[in-house]
């Protein structure tokens, strides 16, 4: 009797430390496959030459929530369904400048109804909020095939103009996408092609910040190499 209970203490410890370090890991860890819950947040004084209309309080969170609204769809979406890029790498010889064009795979006005805002708070003279959105099931399946699949994870950290708003961030996001492409075919590419294509989908929750009146932004990426076009080739 008293060894089946010595058994039964040891496997309730050994099941409780699992318990345990699961649950740590799941608190480390929060899921981006299901539920996308990020922190957004807007300037108030970014543009202080912005008139308010009507009395002295009333529109003065107008513009940015008006950029929270342009900033998540464009995030979410890159974590949801992803885009497609066409890069050009910079070629001093040929004399060709670096060009980045991003396209989205699927229209953010899919996904726009489904964001939402919520538990708003003003600190530090920025305008906070949780952005959340729930995936299907079909974009569930379309995030687990990314992971599946032996996509390369490419990261990069980009910076835009803070007196842009949101085309400042739009900016960052790209220079993001741009030093990570640039950085991955560096490493597997020996000759500079004329073009390459492919998509990406953000991989997890970015970081957002500003350092020295700019915008950055730390992005990393789900890969799918598309086609590379040397030279050679015309």
């Amino acid at each position: 009797m008293e060894r089946n209970l010595q058994k039964i203490r040891k496997v309730l410890l050994f099941t409780g430390l699992c318990l345990f370090f699961v649950l740590r890991l799941s608190a480390q860890t929060p899921s981006v496959v299901r539920n996308i819950r990020l922190s957004l947040w807007a300037e108030l004084d970014a543009y202080p030459g912005l008139e308010l209309s009507g009395g002295e309080d009333e529109g003065q969170f107008d513009f940015p929530i008006s950029q929270m609204h342009k900033i998540a769809p464009l995030i979410i979406n890159g974590m949801v369904y992803g885009w497609n890029f066409v890069y050009v790498p910079y070629d001093k010889a040929r004399g060709v400048e670096e060009y980045l064009e991003i396209t989205e795979i699927v229209p953010s006005d899919v996904i726009r109804g489904g964001i939402k805002y919520t538990s708003p708070w003003i600190s530090d003279n920025n305008l906070n909020c949780w952005v959340e959105y729930t995936r299907t099931d079909s974009q569930v399946q379309s995030y687990n095939l990314w992971a599946s699949i032996q996509n390369p994870v490419i990261a990069g950290i980009g910076y835009g103009s803070v007196e842009k708003g949101f085309e400042g961030i739009e900016e960052a996001a790209r220079e993001s996408l741009k030093a990570a492409i640039r950085n991955h075919y560096r490493k597997t590419i020996k000759n500079k092609p004329k073009e390459i294509t492919g998509s990406v989908l953000i991989r997890k929750f970015p970081t957002l910040g500003i350092d020295s009146g700019r915008y950055v932004i730390n992005l990393d990426f789900f890969l799918e190499c598309g086609r590379i076009v040397e030279y050679s080739v015309y």
